[in-house]
């Protein structure tokens, strides 16, 4: 499915450190606080040694080779394409739920931008990541309430910036076995380098180092086949996010307006619906499903469209700089490592794609 990498990105924020940087909330969070802390200390709780299952003879034969194939792309990871040698995905948890989180995005009525909580290690972030589907969705519900468009997203997988020992988990294991090992890619690319409150430089420099991660894990098991498509799904994901980022600007556009309010809003549905209708077209004529069919069903909106933003607006900028280092994953991590620690300018720059939306 085209958006393997949305389904893990979307649906991945490093919910970093809920635990420790709800500590930072004001006393009128505290239920936030304690849903947090209970959750990670669940999870963390329920690990289990992935050696030890895999040793294990009763071990569900299924579970063995998920865990096998995890295994093999977690020692990938550090030998392959530096990421951390550590504990992190070394160990498994089951909680036996379709998600281990569920987030809330949120975007006012009229912008594409998405409201930012604020704490103290991530800094300000895109997303507010609640462990039960039924906090998230209340949560949207009052957002919605105030004018803002949502969307709740089930969450398979997310990484706390090393700060624990991030086990594999259940959720994790439903994905395909490109999507898991890019997964575990992904989450530890976090760890390698994060920079608080600047979602947008964070998701897609893991998005960078997840797809640089899967095409050369394909590619040192001499599954060339596999390969091409798995480039062939790359440039229609790219397609569909310039449909997407075209929609996103005209509606930028629209909200800089001096339009009358109830003017604005008959526009943004006529805009939105242009949209979907662009991106089902390409779908057809592609002969594909994108994966987006929920989204457009029940109608897209602002917090979808901001969603995409932070995890694809800034890849292209990271994958020419990828470029320019030969694809040297250690001097590609030393310039990434120096965008982090310089100006925000810097940084946006590096986002602003030629002819993309910065």
């Amino acid at each position: 499915m085209l958006t393997e990498a949305l389904a893990g990105a979307v649906h991945r924020l490093a919910v970093a450190a809920l635990l420790l940087s709800a500590f930072g909330l004001s006393g009128c969070a505290l239920p936030y606080l304690l849903q947090a802390g209970h959750g990670q200390w669940r999870l963390l709780r329920a690990r289990t040694p992935v050696d030890g299952l895999i040793a294990d003879p009763s071990t569900d034969a299924a579970l063995r080779a998920r865990l096998e194939l995890a295994r093999e792309a977690r020692a990938f990871a550090s030998r392959a394409l530096g990421l951390p040698d550590n504990r992190s995905y070394r160990s498994y948890s089951a909680l036996g739920r379709d998600y281990v989180v569920w987030n809330v995005v949120a975007a006012p009525e009229f912008s594409v931008m998405p409201k930012r909580w604020w704490f103290p290690i991530t800094g300000s972030i895109a997303y507010r990541g609640y462990f039960r589907e039924a906090s998230a969705r209340r949560y949207a519900a009052a957002l919605a309430a105030r004018g803002y468009d949502t969307y709740v997203g089930g969450v398979s997988a997310y990484s706390t910036l090393g700060r624990f020992a991030d086990p594999l988990i259940d959720t994790m294991l439903r994905y395909g076995d490109l999507q898991l090992a890019g997964t575990i890619f992904h989450e530890l690319a976090h760890q390698l380098v994060y920079v608080p409150g600047d979602s947008e430089f964070n998701e897609a420099f893991a998005m960078s180092v997840e797809r640089a991660g899967v095409a050369r894990w394909l590619e040192s098991r001499g599954r060339s086949a596999e390969l091409a498509g798995y480039r062939q799904r790359m440039l229609q994901q790219a397609a569909l996010q310039h449909i997407l980022a075209s929609g996103r600007a005209q509606l930028a556009g629209l909200y800089a307006s001096a339009l009358p309010a109830a003017a604005m809003r008959a526009r943004k549905q006529a805009l939105l619906a242009a949209t979907v209708a662009a991106a089902r077209d390409y779908e057809s004529r592609a002969g594909l499903r994108t994966g987006y069919d929920a989204w457009f069903d029940a109608g897209l909106n602002n917090a979808h469209l901001a969603s995409v933003a932070t995890y694809f607006d800034c890849v292209p900028g990271f994958e020419r700089l990828l470029a320019a280092q030969g694809g040297d994953l250690p001097a590609y991590y030393r310039k990434v490592r120096a965008l982090a620690r310089g100006p925000a300018a810097a940084r946006r720059a590096l986002c602003a794609a030629p002819g993309g939306v910065s």
